[in-house]
């Protein structure tokens, strides 16, 4: 049960070349029987040496949870060609990992789901390597290549960042508010429309008789 940092590799699968999991540290917390003190002593140790070992009844835990296996570029690019030549599907490269591993494993069946990443579009280049042409990107996405990018630079202090998601945060709970506000003044407008029609209907009425 080795969890040690190491110097990242680059892959078609960026978002699998990680170190350190965040996810795997919410893991590690339910691994840990939820004790926080007992994670924060392994997060501590392992921040201070770059290595974590799990022993033991824990160890056994985890591998109860868990099944492993890899594929490196060949077997990812091969299985997403596979899927699209035979399932009409595009994976993307780190679905196709997943995918990769089921089958290794011998885990493919009719009751077998693997949930899928992200949409390819987003792997252009990685899944071209596999596929070529790609098929066409929905509208909704191709239309992002297109749009503006926001965005804003904060410096490395935490402080700072969750201020400035604060502030961010609260501009966009005015802007639901302000919005929601000329909603009801719009609905509360067509509502006296349809009231002064109505009136306006019943006295026309009224006076023909």
């Amino acid at each position: 049960g080795e969890y040690h940092r190491e110097n990242i590799q680059k892959t078609i699968s960026p978002s699998m070349d990680i170190c350190v999991s965040s996810n795997f540290e919410r893991y590690l917390f339910h691994l840990s029987g939820d004790d926080s003190s007992t994670l924060a002593s392994w997060m501590s140790a392992f921040e201070s040496t770059g290595k974590l070992l799990i022993t033991g009844k824990k160890l056994n835990e985890a591998r109860a949870d868990f099944k492993s296996a890899k594929a490196d570029t060949a077997e990812t690019l091969e299985t997403i060609k596979k899927y699209h030549a035979n399932e009409d599907y595009m994976l993307c490269p780190h679905s196709a990992v997943g995918v990769s591993a089921v089958h290794q494993l011998n885990m493919a069946n009719s009751a077998t789901v693997c949930l899928a990443t992200a949409h390819f579009a987003k792997f252009g280049d990685a899944c071209s390597k596999a596929v070529t042409p790609l098929p066409e990107i929905p509208k909704e996405l191709s239309r992002l290549w297109s749009m503006e990018t926001r965005k804003s630079h904060c410096p490395n202090d935490v402080k700072v960042v969750q201020k400035f998601m604060e502030r961010k945060i609260e501009e966009r709970m005015e802007k639901h508010k302000q919005r929601d506000e000329k909603k009801k003044m719009i609905t509360n407008l067509l509502l006296v429309s349809a009231a002064v029609g109505v009136v306006a209907m019943i006295v026309s009425a009224s006076k023909r008789r």
